[in-house]
């Protein structure tokens, strides 16, 4: 993104709030905010990983006195040392005011009701999604995940018309909504959609079954959580809030900026976070600046919807695999639904990638030209040829918080 005179001081007052954390004082030892005078100046500073944050565990990130702080977070992750965030009243306001604005753009108001399924506690899903709503003045419903019963009585009961999902568990809602046969019941017209990456053709299905208008939400915890950026109406990229944090999109591998419009990964710096401000954060989610105006006329610039993340890529016969090509390519090939799983093997000193995809074909002849027809084009499209397997709808596993589409057995 264009970083402005404005940006620029800051992103210095970042620097030096940073630079009291215990973490940032010698991760910057000899940097000063002053010497960062230019564009050029600022993209010569370390970036910031996850494994820094993991060192800094527990309040190695804490930028001001322990008694400012009014909450903790941590991130989703279920592999190694957590990574802790400490809040102040001010971060959790201004956190609640940008989820609002995502509300806004959502078209959402006070006279809604909405429905929130993501998770509570210390990851930041469900309590963002209640900040924001409740700072609309919406009606709040803090149902939290699981328990899809007591989740369509209290949709019904209630008539919930804004639903707060992942994707894995908004198309589990439609199926059982579908299987149930009481759509004409709900009272659903948009739905909130973050926490993992969901291809088109998942998306399709969702709004079709549900009946809504869906919007893609962005966020992570280490900024802030969900609520950093959204989707429009028009819905052609996400909008970022950028009064509250600066963007870069990079090279994965080299770490340079990449182009305008070109794939790469999202890098964040921190505006105005004061417990635990981030500098040059590598989030690892692939996107795109898409340049130009949107047609809804927000100020605000917009990256393109997550193909992936970096550390999500698997190689498979010297082939690179990202699940938001998957999504793509079986958006293209009909009587495939969304729902796909591959498991890769090492067998007798070979890769092999077994593609599980779900259809509504029943029959036995018409499955295995399926399979032929998706072993060919994907082999022409990603590179390697697959081991097809068509399943029935409905077969594969479902998730009521993020689903896991990739399995990779080789090691």
């Amino acid at each position: 993104m264009e970083m402005t005179d404005g940006t620029l001081d800051r992103i210095r007052e970042s620097i030096a709030h940073a630079k009291k954390s215990d973490f940032y004082a010698g991760y910057f030892r000899g940097i000063e905010a002053g010497d960062i005078q230019s564009r050029e100046d600022f993209e010569k500073l370390p970036f910031t990983g996850k494994d820094d944050l993991r060192e800094a565990y527990p309040l190695g990130l804490l930028a001001v006195d322990d008694e400012r702080i009014v909450r903790v977070h941590s991130s989703s992750g279920t592999t190694g040392t957590p990574v802790i965030i400490p809040y102040t009243q001010k971060d959790v306001d201004d956190w609640a005011l940008m989820f609002s604005r995502c509300y806004q753009t959502a078209g959402v108001t006070a006279k809604d009701r909405v429905h929130i399924t993501p998770g509570y506690g210390l990851w930041t899903a469900g309590i963002g999604f209640q900040l924001g709503a409740e700072r609309l003045g919406a009606m709040t419903i803090p149902m939290g995940p699981g328990n899809t019963d007591k989740q369509l009585k209290m949709m019904e009961d209630l008539k919930s018309t804004v639903l707060c999902a992942t994707s894995s568990y908004a198309l589990l809602l439609a199926e059982e909504i579908e299987r149930r046969r009481i759509r004409d019941r709900i009272c659903l017209r948009k739905s909130l959609i973050g926490s993992e990456r969901w291809g088109e053709k998942m998306r399709r299905r969702i709004a079709a079954e549900l009946g809504v208008e869906l919007y893609d939400i962005y966020g992570l915890t280490e900024i802030y959580g969900p609520g950093i950026g959204i989707s429009c109406p028009h819905a052609c990229g996400m909008h970022m809030w950028t009064d509250f944090l600066y963007y870069e999109i990079i090279d994965p591998h080299t770490g340079a900026a990449v182009g305008s419009g070109e794939i790469g990964e999202l890098v964040i710096t921190t505006l105005r976070k004061e417990g635990a401000p981030l500098i040059r954060y590598r989030t690892h989610d692939l996107t795109r600046e898409i340049p130009g105006g949107c047609p809804c006329g927000s100020p605000f610039p917009r990256i393109d919807t997550l193909i992936g993340r970096s550390d999500d890529m698997v190689k498979v016969k010297g082939v690179m695999i990202y699940p938001g090509k998957i999504d793509e390519f079986l958006a293209a090939v009909p009587d495939v639904s969304s729902e796909y799983q591959i498991q890769i093997d090492h067998l007798n000193g070979r890769d092999i990638l077994n593609l599980l995809f779900e259809t509504p074909l029943c029959g036995a002849e018409e499955r295995k030209n399926l399979e032929k027809i998706v072993e060919e084009s994907f082999k022409e499209r990603i590179g390697i040829t697959p081991r097809p397997k068509a399943v029935g709808m409905g077969e594969l596993p479902r998730s009521e918080k993020k689903s896991t589409r990739i399995f990779d057995n080789r090691y």
